[in-house]
C-alpha cells in the first residue's frame, strides 16, 4: 500500500489522503459517524477496502471529480464490492449506472456534508467537492484536476468537433472566478495530482495547501490575470501522453475487474515461452535499474526502470494494445503488472521466470551498452564527439544545456527514427544524455531497435555534467 501522506481529523470527520507516487495522484477517504466516501480512487482498490474494514465504516459514495485520463479509477470495482453509489458531477454520461449530482447539491456523510461545485474547464463534468463540518463551516475542498498547487488542469483532454481547448480554458477561467474565488480563504485545498503529473503544465510540490496561500502563489488565481491572458497561457501546452485518451474512454465505458487482469497477467513464463511470444510480436519491458540494463540486456528489450515514473513512460512510448512481457528484479514482477493496470494496460502476457539470469543460463545471447562518467564525457567534447540530449526543449531553456549537443526529445525519438532510420551516424560513437541518466538509457533501448550499436550513456546525466564546471555547460542551474 502507498504511504499515508496525510491524516486530518476534525471533531466530526476523518480524512486520509493516499498518494500514488508513480502517477503523482492523490485519492481521499472521508468518514463521519462510520459513514465514508472515497474520492478519485486509484485502480488497485484493496487499500481502500482495508481502511474501511479497519475503521468499521460503511461506504456510501465513490465520488469522481471527472473522467480521469491519466489512470483507471477503481470506482466500478469498489462499488461492486461495497454496494456504494458512484457519483459524478453534472453532464457526466458514462455507460454504467451512476448518480449525476447537481451543481451545489449537498451529499450527506454522517454529521458532515459535501457540496458539489460544478467547475467545467478541465473537462465538462469536472467538479469540486466542498466539505462542510457539523456546524456547516467549510473545512476543505477536493478540487480534482480543476485546481492544483501552483497550476490548473490542462484544457485539451475533452475537445471534440464542437468544443476547442480554447473553449474549455475559458470555461475553467469562469469556473475559478464563480466558484473557487468565493470560497473562504482559510480552507485546505486537496487536489488530485502533484508535481510530476502531466495533467497540469507546472504543478508545484506538495499534496495540499491553504486556499489563501494558493491565492498568493498560483498564477491562475491572480486577480490581475484577464480571461484572454488565462486562455492564451493555458493552451500553450505540449501534447498529452498518447494513453490519456485511451484511459478517459475506459473510465467512461467501463473495464474488466482488476482481479481478472492480475490473474491473467501474473504468470511466470519460461525462456522458450518468452522467445515464442517475442516472435509473435510481444515486447519485453525491462524494469531493472539503468546500471543493470547498460551492463547486459535481452536483445530487442525495451528499458523502463521501475525506479522511474514507470507507468507514465510506458503509456507515453508504447501503445495500449501492445503485448508485453516483464523482466524485473525478483519479487517486483507483480508490482510492474499492477502499475501497468493502473493506466489500463491489460495486455501483459506474464513475466520471465528467473529474470535475466534465466536467459543467461539458457545460453542465449545478451546485448550491452556502455557508461561514461561526466568527467570523461566533458573531456571528450573537444574531440568532436556526436552527442544527443533527449530532454524536453524547455528543460534545456530553463535548466541549462551543453554546447554542441543535438536535441531530440525522448517522447518523439522513435517517431523521428521511423521517419529517418539514419537520423544519426551509425559509424561512430553516440553519446546519449538526459537529466539524470535514466531517460538516456530508455533512448538507448529505442536506438538499438534501429540498428545503432555504438551507444554510450552519460552516467548521471546533465546533473553530473553541470557539476564538473565545464565551459561547455550553458544556461541557468538545472532545477527540473
Amino acid at each position: 500500500m502507498d504511504p499515508k501522506l496525510l491524516v486530518k481529523e476534525g471533531k466530526s470527520y476523518y480524512i486520509q489522503q493516499f498518494f500514488t507516487g508513480c502517477l503523482a495522484e492523490m485519492a481521499y477517504y472521508i468518514e463521519s459517524d462510520k459513514v465514508a466516501v472515497i474520492i478519485d480512487p486509484m485502480r488497485d482498490y484493496q487499500r481502500y477496502i482495508d481502511l474501511l474494514n479497519q475503521r468499521g465504516a460503511t461506504l456510501k459514495y465513490v465520488i469522481e471529480t471527472h473522467f480521469h485520463a491519466d489512470f483507471v479509477s477503481s470506482h466500478l470495482d469498489i462499488a461492486k464490492i461495497t454496494g456504494a453509489t458512484i457519483v459524478f458531477g453534472p453532464t457526466a454520461s458514462p455507460k454504467y449506472e451512476i448518480k449525476v449530482a447537481s451543481d451545489e447539491e449537498i451529499l450527506e456523510i454522517g454529521s458532515v456534508k459535501l457540496q458539489v461545485l460544478h467547475t467545467p474547464g478541465h473537462t465538462p463534468e469536472s467538479s469540486c467537492y466542498l466539505l462542510l463540518d457539523e456546524n456547516n463551516t467549510a473545512q476543505c475542498v477536493f478540487t480534482g484536476d480543476t485546481l492544483f498547487l501552483g497550476d490548473v488542469g490542462r484544457p485539451d483532454l475533452a475537445c471534440n468537433s464542437n468544443v476547442t481547448k480554447e473553449d474549455l480554458a475559458g470555461q475553467l477561467f469562469d469556473s475559478l472566478r464563480s466558484k473557487i474565488f468565493k470560497l473562504p480563504r482559510d480552507i485546505i485545498v486537496y487536489p488530485a495530482h502533484g508535481a510530476g503529473s502531466s495533467c497540469g503544465k507546472n504543478i508545484s510540490d506538495g499534496t495540499f495547501d491553504t486556499l489563501e496561500n494558493q491565492f498568493k502563489t498560483n498564477w491562475a488565481l491572480q486577480e490581475s490575470v484577464t480571461r484572454e491572458e488565462f486562455v492564451s497561457r493555458l493552451v500553450k501546452i505540449s501534447a498529452p501522453p498518447q494513453y490519456y485518451f485511451y484511459d478517459a474512454r475506459i473510465n467512461r465505458e467501463g473495464y474488466e475487474s482488476l482481479d481478472i487482469v492480475l490473474e491473467r497477467s501474473t504468470k511466470a513464463l519460461t525462456v522458450d515461452q518468452v522467445k515464442q511470444e517475442v516472435q509473435d510480436g510481444a515486447i519485453i519491458v525491462d524494469g531493472r535499474s539503468n546500471q543493470d540494463y547498460v551492463h547486459e540486456f535481452i536483445p530487442g528489450s525495451f528499458f523502463l526502470s521501475l525506479g522511474m515514473p514507470f507507468a507514465q513512460w510506458i503509456g507515453t512510448l508504447i501503445k495500449p494494445e501492445t503485448k508485453l512481457i516483464i523482466v524485473a528484479p525478483a519479487g517486483q514482477e507483480k508490482e510492474a503488472i499492477v502499475r501497468l493496470a493502473r493506466i489500463g494496460y491489460h495486455t501483459v502476457l506474464g513475466y520471465l521466470d528467473g529474470g535475466i539470469n534465466a536467459w543467461k543460463n539458457a545460453g542465449l545471447p545478451l546485448d550491452h551498452s556502455k557508461d561514461v562518467t561526466a568527467e570523461d564525457f566533458v573531456e571528450n567534447l573537444s574531440n568532436g564527439i556526436y552527442a544527443i540530449d533527449v530532454r524536453k526543449p524547455d528543460e534545456l531553456i530553463n535548466g541549462g544545456s551543453v554546447k554542441g549537443l543535438k536535441n531530440v526529445e525522448l517522447t518523439v525519438l522513435e517517431a523521428e527514427l521511423t521517419k529517418n532510420p539514419n537520423l544519426f551516424p551509425k559509424d561512430q560513437d553516440l553519446y546519449i544524455m538526459c537529466r539524470s541518466g535514466q531517460r538516456s538509457v530508455v533512448a538507448i533501448s529505442i536506438l538499438k531497435k534501429f540498428g545503432y550499436d555504438k551507444l554510450i550513456n552519460v552516467a548521471g546525466g546533465f546533473i553530473a555534467v553541470e557539476k564538473t564546471g565545464a565551459s561547455e555547460v550553458v544556461g541557468p542551474t538545472c532545477t527540473n
